[in-house]
């Protein structure tokens, strides 16, 4: 299946994008990839660092002429999401990605694909193994943990990299330069409830799933149905007019992606078994309604289960389904600066409700850091109302534009030069590593490309041929241009 992928141009780097596909590497377990990226390194017989947390640093001496130039930083992430359709049969911790040709698309069989961010990855290990492409001193860095923590990025010492430049190869528009970044913070409701036996006898198992989830910062404009939220909504209403007991809910699946699927366990009296039936599927109209443009595969399925011996004490399950109401889910506020930015958002990423412990967690993002508190403030009121013990941790900074950088400024020439028409040069909704990287590095010019990326995070991730190749002569060329020192 991958076979098709290896055929395409660039060659090098489809090939290498393969390669590094057959190595599993989920945020948090990247030791496979990071001793694959440290082996082709030392293969290269190029000077290769490890540093304490798994960040690999590989160095490259520029091609003959270009030895005046400034030498360049080379960053993209080693980890991706991993996420799965339902229904498909995959095992992300020893299966590689199953790849196909689509047309003008590169997309994976029921998973994510992984271009995100391995694209620019598979970019910059073809680059270090060309004896061909003229460049200036390359040192390559390739961070571990972005998706879900930034944890490489926050953890890199001063003092390791002689770049001046940076080129970010992580994004996802090919009609873009992007220049700045949201920050964020994971905000998370821990704690504890009393069990009690259950009134009524029958079970039904609720799932409401097919929703198109996506990437949390960059698709969380789109109005794009969260799991979480619709089922805490059917819960509330079922709550008000058959007087459910909820025995678990199950709902999302990781922080930085718009949940797709969420499963409850209720129990309905006997005699409202029939009118229940029929309220889920007058209610499943309702949401096919609402969210016909953005998630047209919504469905809610229910099954009859096996009665569980314990439910939520009804005053637990009456704060409980208040509190996620009341917690924010989506665009908090745009940016009244930059036209179509969102400046600060919250993504209610997982709802894990079970024996007697409970745990929802969300995702802050904001490109303006009193308000990612603000919001976070927001967030933790909802959740003491219940009770719940809050925790925030893995803050980290937005990047803040310089567009009057020289960096920016010659992309920005160069793609019209090749394209005839101007870049967007803008900044973005997602979380980039430029802003935590400049901490160490604050004098480094920094700016992020890339090809165009469509449903990042989920199974829908797919990579076009014809805008990696745009972006791969994009890339060369800004090599050739990067300044003398």
């Amino acid at each position: 299946m991958n076979e098709a992928i290896r055929k395409l141009e660039p060659t090098a780097m489809w090939n290498n994008f393969a390669d590094l596909n057959a190595i599993p590497r989920p945020s948090k377990k990247e030791e496979r990839v990071i001793q694959f990226i440290k082996a082709f390194g030392e293969k290269l017989n190029l000077p290769t660092y490890v540093d304490e947390v798994g960040n690999v640093i590989i160095k490259k001496p520029a091609t003959k002429g270009m030895e005046g130039r400034v030498t360049i930083v080379l960053q993209s992430h080693l980890d991706m999401v991993h996420q799965k359709n339902a229904s498909t049969n995959f095992d992300f911790n020893t299966q590689g990605i199953e790849m196909l040709v689509d047309g003008d698309w590169v997309k994976a069989n029921g998973t994510t694909l992984g271009a995100d961010n391995g694209i620019g990855v598979a970019s910059i290990m073809a680059l270090l193994e060309s004896t061909t492409i003229p460049h200036p001193s390359i040192e390559a860095l390739f961070t571990i943990d972005e998706e879900t923590g930034m944890t490489g990025a926050l953890n890199l010492k001063g003092g390791l990299l002689d770049g001046s430049i940076m080129l970010n190869l992580d994004t996802e528009d090919d009609k873009e330069l992007t220049i700045g970044c949201a920050g964020g913070i994971d905000v998370t409701a821990n704690g504890k409830y009393e069990v009690s036996a259950p009134n009524n006898k029958v079970a039904f198992s609720i799932a409401i799933k097919g929703l198109r989830g996506g990437h949390s910062g960059m698709d969380i404009h789109k109005g794009r149905g969260n799991a979480n939220k619709l089922m805490n909504r059917l819960l509330l209403s079922l709550t008000k007019d058959f007087q459910i007991e909820i025995a678990s809910i199950d709902g999302g699946s990781l922080r930085n992606a718009i949940p797709r699927e969420s499963v409850s366990i209720v129990i309905v009296s006997e005699n409202n078994k029939d009118a229940f039936k029929k309220y889920i599927s007058n209610f499943e109209a309702v949401l096919k309604l609402e969210y016909n443009t953005t998630d047209p595969n919504l469905i809610i399925a229910i099954t009859e289960v096996e009665t569980p011996a314990h439910v939520l004490n009804a005053d637990f399950q009456y704060k409980l389904l208040r509190s996620i109401y009341a917690c924010p889910f989506g665009i908090y506020r745009m940016s009244p600066d930059i036209a179509g930015l969102v400046q600060t958002s919250n993504n209610v990423a997982r709802v894990i409700v079970k024996d007697g412990v409970y745990q929802i967690q969300c995702l802050t993002r904001s490109s303006v850091d009193s308000e990612k508190i603000d919001l976070q403030n927001s967030i933790t009121s909802a959740f003491e109302l219940l009770g719940a013990d809050i925790t925030a941790a893995g803050s980290y900074p937005g990047w803040v534009p310089k567009p009057s950088s020289p960096i920016v400024k010659l992309m920005a020439d160069l793609y019209k030069e090749r394209f005839q028409t101007e870049a967007k040069v803008s900044a973005c909704h997602a979380g980039l590593e430029c802003g935590i990287l400049g901490a160490n590095y604050p004098d480094m010019e920094m700016i992020s490309f890339g090809p165009n990326i469509t449903g990042a995070h989920s199974p829908d991730e797919q990579v076009q041929i014809s805008s990696v190749h745009k972006y791969w002569g994009l890339l060369l060329e800004t090599l050739v241009r990067i300044p003398v020192k």
